[in-house]
């Protein structure tokens, strides 16, 4: 018989705070060691192997050893998804120096969300797929529907005409912590997300998940009508 799930164990994980500053770190995708998330988090490398342990045997976190090296990342996109959802729940953090201001204006703007883009310029391009007729309308946390593959579009944007079919949603809603509406996850939205990057379009920002609209970019969206100046200003 199907029951409940147990809300109380990944929210206790999730709940300690070096552990919720490690999952924060990995929300850009990449694989970290645990002396790099130790710092980040504020604690010394033993307490973070206990924080690391735990959060493996929870499933939020995968680790891959190379050698003697011990690199850890993401379980799942759906980890990502839960995480960026209680952000937009979480109250925010004091901002404490200039620095802190202009990151936190950098990730309202474009910031990665694992696999996918995030912020303003990631709801934008949701909406500009949804006006086109390219996706249908997305609700948060549902899975999509991709309505015209291969679009002008699209390949604009880097995206396959065909990519391959997984247990994996083409499409799915993304509560974008920000913005406070859904933005574009899925498959689709990991290859808008390697497209734009390949492209030149994007550049990942030092020390922060944030990303930035290179001049290119800019150039290619206003160019061919998706955007106009103004909307594409940081």
């Amino acid at each position: 018989m199907p029951t409940e799930s147990d809300l109380a164990v990944p929210a206790a994980l999730m709940g300690e705070p070096a552990r919720a500053t490690m999952l924060l770190a990995l929300m850009d995708g990449r694989s970290r060691p645990a002396g790099e998330l130790a710092r980040l988090a504020g604690i010394r490398p033993s307490t973070a192997s206990g924080h690391l342990q735990r959060l493996t045997d929870g499933g939020l976190v995968q680790v891959n050893a190379t050698g003697r090296n011990r690199y850890y990342t993401l379980a799942s996109a759906e980890v990502a998804l839960a995480v960026e959802a209680l952000q937009a729940l979480a109250p925010p953090l004091p901002v404490r120096s200039l620095q802190a201001a202009r990151t936190g204006t950098a990730l309202a703007f474009a910031r990665t969300c694992y696999d996918h883009l995030a912020g303003e310029l990631a709801v934008a391009l949701a909406g500009v797929l949804v006006d086109r007729g390219v996706i249908a309308p997305l609700s948060t946390g549902e899975v999509g529907e991709l309505l015209q593959p291969g679009h002008d579009v699209l390949v604009l944007l880097g995206v396959p005409a065909e990519f391959p079919s997984t247990r994996r949603p083409a499409v799915r809603g993304c509560l974008d912590w920000t913005q406070r509406v859904p933005h574009l996850a899925g498959a689709l939205g990991a290859h808008v997300l390697s497209g734009i990057t390949e492209q030149g379009w994007i550049r990942p920002m030092p020390s922060s998940r944030a990303v930035r609209l290179t001049e290119q970019g800019r150039l290619a969206l206003t160019g061919v009508g998706l955007f106009s100046k103004d909307q594409l200003v940081a």
